[in-house]
């Protein structure tokens, strides 16, 4: 593609698509994959599932953001549209909210730096990329118009809308003609309808998906070539009614399909003539079907089943009609080309007249292709007056374009990469070009909070420009099961996130760095010249109230002649020189640097500079802080040359927590954080952390987790009670193991009996180093009524002295609820198998249905545990209001399960449910009637991205600027 026009460098492209049927989405997957091979990045912005692309395009280039920014047509059912629905819904997507719309957009391509903006008809984008002085153009595939499927544009199809449905939603149709006139030309496909509102068109053929020859797939399904193939498909709609009185009205060799009734499948033999063959799709795997029919899978790819039949029966759509004709040239190498020559400034367009008069046309010939006897086709005095009541407006003026408007600086351009890739991590994109802005000059004219201004200041003065940086990144974690069960031994089940913390790490020796004023002042002082200093400039420290710098002297990790104590760390190094904030966030990052010290005998002999920005969010109970750990000493060790392996990364990162944090987490966190892959999740047994493995998440489940609001801390005095607890539960089930097995050897049991009567169990329950390795059964028949329900500190310290955990301290005076909180791992371990197991079961109903069990039972043994909380009750009670409402049971379950997430006491809600367009509208609508109930908007986390192993390190210099003539 593009030999006229060579590319310099990887293009971005900006693509937005309808959320209104898949369709659409389906069809940009093709279009994007071709721009995807050709090294271009494309960022998609739509409302459909992420599933729909990722399942045909696996490439770090792709990116997803979900946004809804129209609503297509509201359908009563599969056959019959709501007109006054559908503009009544739009006015409320795309109207109401038109100017935040337009400004969150704006400032999102300007941030991802687009090189050109492609529309499958969203309206709103066109506009946007006006206002952003981005070029953008416009194609548009199958479109719901009534019960068709035709090519056409919003404008034209709620032109129709606006005639029967009421003139007073007229305005919506002005708005739409008026963004799409901002694009510069539509690509257009063959059965469009007027669209008169673009400034110019370049027709293409239809586009086809087909992945195999008709040959491979008649092979592969053991049908041979002399048989005659009948596709039965109804494009996924539920409504079975309108499926048979498709089939009523066909005949096939003079068989009629009549017979057919709605009220089920009574599929005979006969139905069909001799010689063929009928592949059913989308049955149920109830039905039963006679020898000369085929049930396809649910996953059989639908159009290389088009490709091997002869005939189609079915309710089908324009993307079917285009596999069915088949067309030999493929558009979407042909949209590929020419949205890359746009792109790169090649002028597709005329000087024709932009804006809302040229809708006239369109409007006029939709009331006639929706010709009803009786019906007045007179065109009426509203829209004969629209250009006087629009003021003759044809909207703002696009930003003016010329040659170089596309030669942004950017990566790799600026800096040159001598290790490492960045994946096509496009956060890693930005994190890099926000490096080269940090010697810019502040703009003091913007509105910007002085914290802000204060971070991006010192960080000016962080990096010397001549030397080599180094920048690791490390995600958060969601935690899908096993959750606090990790400290006591639990296999648990965890998936990175799609946000992650970068930092970026040089080392300078003491002459060359800059230091900021106080850190000089300081140095004068003790008069001993320059000595190695840490400087660390954190950004967001605005969204969390803390400090945005800290410093030190590298020798103050030094006592005399060996690095100090952990106890010592945790009293006095946080708090030099640091009056001014509260200095406890810096920890997590110079923690780092001490623990290398005490754990690997690391001698720092050279100054250090650190910029974290993370986008993992703090206090939403998905390990900000390990990643923060992680992403600090993968730079760190980078820039040293220690090569440390993921595993033992996490290890030492969890030392970080443990012992200069002092919170008592266990190991999942860093560990999902170092050694995690994308859209995976990772198996652990936390003894202390043996990875099992990658457990794939199956293409019909999905994963989504929701904030609410309330503050999570494992340094909390819930969570650390509840870890107490259970360490004393399991000391005193070694004793009572301990005291059985001395009555058993005092009544004379041989070593012939051991297996018989369970002296060998009762031998290893003595020595128990994980309370997870305890059995349900034997924990419910010899142990849970000799626990005591709660126990005062002081009572059990008398008995048993220590409960033997090396990171939390027993308050004397404290009554710890100690059965639940021993029951929890226990039954959690189980809980956890139970679910990998399942995942990797059969497709079903049931599977999900089992899933979303496992997942409530652990919620409320959190509860029980003491470490639940009003806002997490909340969204789990929501997603149960939405797995067992009357839309749910009356069709397709979507949303299975809910539970809090790690250390709990408020944080994050997992929720497993269906990969499907319902399951992420019903999510949406949690999060719109928590808001309602609490007035806190939650957070939605979906999406996933490598850890920290799996990403490396980056080895980076900035390219010197050639002399200006």
């Amino acid at each position: 593609m593009g030999e006229e026009h060579q590319i310099k460098r990887p293009l971005i492209f900006a693509y937005y698509v309808t959320g209104h049927g898949f369709g659409h989405a389906t069809r940009v997957v093709e279009v994007a994959r071709h721009l995807i091979l050709a090294g271009h990045d494309v960022h998609v912005v739509t409302g459909a599932p992420d599933y729909v692309f990722t399942t045909e395009i696996e490439s770090p280039r792709l990116f997803l953001r979900k946004v809804l920014l129209d609503c297509g047509a509201v359908q009563a059912d599969a056959l019959t549209v709501d007109r006054l629905a559908s503009l009544e819904k739009y006015s409320e997507t795309a109207v109401v909210p038109r100017d935040t719309i337009l400004a969150t957009e704006v400032k999102w391509l300007k941030s991802i730096k687009a090189d050109l903006v492609v529309s499958d008809v969203v309206p709103v984008a066109c506009r946007a990329a006006a206002d952003a002085g981005i070029r953008s153009v416009c194609h548009q595939f199958q479109i719901c118009y009534d019960h068709l499927n035709l090519i056409g544009s919003w404008d034209f199809i709620y032109a129709e809308y606006v005639m029967a449905a009421g003139h007073h939603h007229r305005s919506i149709v002005w708005q739409i003609a008026e963004d799409y006139s901002h694009c510069e030309f539509l690509i257009r496909l063959p059965g469009y309808c007027p669209m008169p509102a673009f400034r110019d068109a370049i027709d293409v053929p239809l586009v086809v998906r087909l992945h195999k020859s008709r040959d491979e797939v008649r092979r592969e399904l053991g049908i041979a070539d002399d048989v005659k193939i009948v596709i039965l498909n109804f494009g996924g709609q539920s409504n079975k009614y309108s499926y048979f009185m498709i089939l009523g009205c066909i005949s096939l060799n003079n068989i009629t399909w009549s017979n057919l009734q709605p009220s089920g499948w009574t599929l005979k033999e006969d139905y069909l003539p001799h010689g063929w063959l009928c592949l059913v799709c989308g049955a149920s795997e109830s039905l039963e079907l006679p020898a000369n029919f085929m049930k396809l899978a649910k996953d059989a790819y639908t159009p290389d089943m088009i490709a091997a039949s002869d005939c189609m029966l079915g309710k089908i759509g324009y993307g079917t009609v285009s596999e069915a004709l088949a067309y030999k040239t493929l558009w979407r190498r042909v949209a590929a080309r020419i949205l890359q020559d746009t792109a790169t400034g090649k002028n597709y367009t005329s000087d024709k007249l932009s804006g809302a008069r040229r809708l006239r046309d369109a409007i006029v010939l939709g009331y006639q292709l929706q010709r009803v006897p009786g019906r007045d086709l007179s065109i009426p005095e509203w829209y004969a007056n629209a250009e006087n009541e629009l003021g003759l407006r044809t909207g703002s003026a696009t930003a003016e374009m010329n040659d170089d408007s596309f030669a942004m600086a950017s990566y790799p351009e600026d800096f040159e990469i001598l290790h490492g890739d960045v994946m096509g991590l496009s956060d890693t994109v930005n994190f890099l070009k926000s490096l080269l802005e940090l010697d810019a000059v502040l703009d003091s004219g913007k509105s910007t909070e002085k914290r802000q201004i204060r971070e991006r200041k010192a960080a000016a003065n962080l990096f010397n420009w001549e030397e080599d940086i180094f920048v690791a990144r490390a995600p958060g974690r969601l935690d899908v099961m096993g959750g606090i069960a990790d400290y006591s031994g639990s296999l648990v089940l965890q998936m990175p996130t799609r946000e992650a913390c970068h930092v970026a790490v040089q080392k300078i020796h003491p002459t060359k760095q800059r230091l900021w004023k106080h850190a000089l002042a300081r140095q004068n002082a003790k008069g001993q010249g320059p000595t190695h200093v840490l400087q660390i400039v954190s950004y967001g420290s605005e969204l969390s109230n803390r400090g945005p710098t800290f410093d030190m002297d590298l020798s103050d990790f030094m006592d005399g002649e060996q690095p100090m104590s952990y106890e010592k760390a945790r009293v006095t190094l946080l708090g030099i020189h640091r009056k001014d904030s509260d200095p406890r966030w810096a920890a997590y990052i110079a923690g780092t640097i001490l623990v290398l010290m005490k754990e690997l005998g690391i001698c720092f002999e050279d100054s250090i500079s650190l910029l974290v920005s993370s986008a993992v969010p703090e206090g939403k109970g998905v390990s900000s802080s390990a990643a923060v750990e992680v992403a600090t000493m993968s730079a760190i060790a980078a820039a040293h040359g220690l090569n440390i392996n993921p595993r033992e990364l996490a290890l030492l990162c969890q030392k970080v927590e443990n012992h200069v944090v002092g919170a008592p987490c266990g190991v999942m966190d860093q560990m999902t954080s170092a050694c995690g892959e994308a859209n995976k999740l990772l198996a652990m047994v936390c003894q202390p952390a043996e990875v099992l493995g990658l457990v794939d998440i199956p293409s019909h489940v999905r994963v989504w987790a929701i904030d609410s609001g309330i503050r999570h801390s494992v340094g909390g005095a819930d969570y650390g009670s509840v870890r107490i607890g259970a360490f004393m539960g399991r000391k005193i089930i070694k004793s009572v193991a301990s005291d059985l097995l001395s009555e058993s050897c005092a009544n004379g049991v041989t070593s012939d009996d051991l297996e018989e009567d369970g002296v060998e169990l009762l031998e290893k329950e003595a020595a128990l180093d994980y309370l997870c390795n305890l059995s349900p059964h034997r924990y419910e028949a010899l142990y849970v009524k000799r626990l005591p329900e709660t126990l005062l500190g002081e009572t059990f310290l008398e008995k048993y002295d220590d409960h033997n955990d090396p990171v939390t301290v027993i308050d004397k005076k404290r009554n710890y609820g100690l059965r639940a909180a021993t029951r929890h791992p226990i039954y959690e371990n189980f809980r956890v198998k139970a679910f990998k197991a399942l995942l990797t079961s059969a497709t079903s109903d049931d599977q999900l249905t089992a899933l979303g069990e496992l997942m409530y039972q652990c919620h409320y043994s959190y509860s029980a545990c003491g470490i639940g909380s009003d806002g997490t009750d909340r969204l789990v009670q929501l997603v149960q209001e939405m797995q067992h409402g009357k839309n749910s049971r009356s069709a397709e379950g979507t949303l299975y399960g809910a539970k809090i997430t790690g250390g709990g006491s408020g944080g994050t809600v997992c929720v497993v449910g269906r990969n499907c367009l319902r399951s992420s509208e019903q999510i949406l609508q949690i999060q719109q009637r928590y808001k309602n109930a609490t007035g806190h908007l939650p957070i939605i986390f979906e999406g996933s991205s490598p850890g920290a192993g799996k990403f490396g390190h980056l080895r980076i210099r900035r390219r010197l600027q050639p002399e200006q003539n």
